[in-house]
């Protein structure tokens, strides 16, 4: 803490010898690193050197490339796997294995709860297990499927000193009290003896996994773009680590559940804040979809990069549709949420695409579809016969699931059309995208970062990170009593290397 010849009170960051003579020293506290932020045990046990996440974005948008420069970083990183047919995801495991496994260097991939495709989640999950895939990130499941629990089972072992020892690391990224609690209590007894009664799990793995948590590393998601509850931060996360609290002491673990922050982090404050309470690790989305090594498209990210509050929007959820599920998207320059909306409204009024009326029909193959729906039929059937015939035996069998077919086909393609950029499109953009979006604009406006050209997912990272470290900074020097200004709090952009 300093003050200048004008008796302007800041906080200074170096050592005392670095300021200027001018300057009186006030206070000083020990150093603070951002790799202290979080929980230690978090990166030692992911061997990491901050406690930093990049979230898994589907349809690859979390790009190998950006999860290849995260773990480079020290950081983690999930590939956005969801989404992707399994010979797509195969291709970039192997290519994160080629690219990081001679480096020592952590990675992850997304499994996705598919209620609807459970065959396309079983065959991402034995991929997994046959590649080796040691991280994976656990999204959007309601209930638990046998595909997660194979998964986090698998490799369960004891080491010399008795102590049970993982081979699989699952994330699960979760918003409600409810998950939370199945993905902190040992897997359910049911489903590791069908498991076993397959040839899945050996006895050993069964015996292991009821002793301990399913999930080791918990992702509390707040408000974010794509699948969420819109929870407040600051109301989700003591709620879901009082269900922690709860059941460590009840199982008696002999490691801990940690707890990572998601959603809405796009500032160092809300970052420091998270980190305040309690937070083992932050996890971003949103503000990477902005960066260069994103998989959406420039046209996209341009579009990210103007965003303001009031500009993100809830819109039906292609990969559950018929549950009527809702996802965050970009409402700036699309007509995607409104579209997609009005194709649920239709969905959930007719119980057939025959008994939709020829004016509503005329309308949809003219602003919607842009082609007869006697085609898209034909162009969506040919897709679940590769994918999942089964979708299409039961489209025959009824009428409403074929309607609900057909609608996916525009939910699905639109978030494809903003990844390659399809011009003939651009109205149809789906972007997933949460409030945190316009927050991180308002903050690097007028820093290099505003050029969305500039911004990388590690110098982002970086910024954030060292950002909190000021802010955590500053509310420590208040609390003993300092005058501390609110431009103490203020960090700003700056070009940051890693040393």
């Amino acid at each position: 803490m300093v003050e200048d010849a004008s008796g302007n009170i800041g906080i200074a960051l170096g050592s005392p010898n670095e300021l200027s003579p001018s300057c009186n020293v006030l206070a000083t506290l020990p150093p603070l690193y951002p790799e202290w932020l979080g929980d230690r045990s978090f990166q030692e046990t992911h061997r990491l050197r901050f406690p930093y996440v990049g979230g898994a974005m589907a349809n690859g948008i979390t790009t190998t490339r950006m999860v290849i420069e995260l773990s480079k970083a020290g950081m983690l990183g999930f590939f956005g796997a969801a989404g992707l047919p399994a010979e797509k995801v195969e291709l970039a495991i192997d290519e994160l294995h080629a690219t990081l496994g001679p480096l020592g260097l952590p990675w992850g991939s997304n499994l996705i709860h598919s209620p609807i495709e459970p065959i396309l989640e079983e065959r991402v999950a034995d991929l997994y297990i046959r590649k080796g895939v040691r991280r994976v990130s656990a999204s959007a499941y309601m209930q638990l499927s046998p595909s997660v629990v194979r998964y986090a089972c698998t490799g369960l072992h004891r080491n010399s000193e008795g102590q049970i020892q993982r081979t699989n690391f699952l994330f699960a990224k979760i918003s409600r009290p409810e998950t939370a609690e199945l993905f902190m209590s040992p897997a359910p007894k049911k489903i590791l003896e069908t498991l076993a009664s397959k040839g899945l799990l050996t006895d050993e793995e069964v015996q292991l996994a009821q002793q301990v948590p399913l999930a080791e590393d918990v992702t509390v998601e707040a408000d974010s773009g794509g699948h969420t509850d819109r929870q407040a931060l600051s109301a989700i996360f003591p709620t879901i680590a009082l269900v922690r609290d709860r059941l460590v002491s009840k199982f008696n673990y002999a490691k801990p559940i940690r707890l990572g922050a998601a959603g809405g982090l796009g500032t160092p404050n809300s970052v420091a804040a998270a980190f305040s309470m309690g937070a083992a690790y932050v996890l971003t989305g949103t503000v990477n979809q902005a960066c260069v090594e994103s998989g959406l498209h420039q046209s996209g990210r341009q579009n990210l990069a103007l965003a303001k509050t009031g500009d993100v929007g809830m819109t039906p959820a292609s990969d559950m549709f018929e549950m009527g599920v809702k996802l965050q998207v970009l409402k700036k320059g699309t007509m995607y949420p409104s579209r997609a909306a009005k194709l649920y409204d239709i969905y959930t009024r007719y119980d057939s695409l025959d008994s939709v009326p020829e004016s509503i029909k005329t309308q949809l193959e003219k602003d919607i579809f842009k082609t007869p729906l006697n085609q898209v039929w034909a162009e969506t059937k040919d897709f679940w016969s590769k994918r999942d015939p089964g979708q299409i035996d039961k489209a025959n069998r009824e009428s409403k699931h074929k309607m609900a077919l057909v609608f996916r086909s525009y939910l699905g393609l639109s978030s494809r059309w903003a990844i390659v950029g399809d011009k003939e499109r651009v109205l149809d953009y789906q972007i997933w995208c949460g409030p945190a979006i316009a927050s991180f604009n308002q903050w690097t406006e007028e820093s290099f970062l505003s050029d969305y050209q500039n911004r990388t997912v590690v110098q982002v990272a970086l910024n954030l990170l060292e950002g909190a470290a000021a802010c955590v900074r500053a509310f420590q020097f208040r609390t003993y009593g300092v005058p501390v200004s609110a431009a103490a709090f203020d960090y700003r952009p700056r070009a940051l290397t890693l040393t």
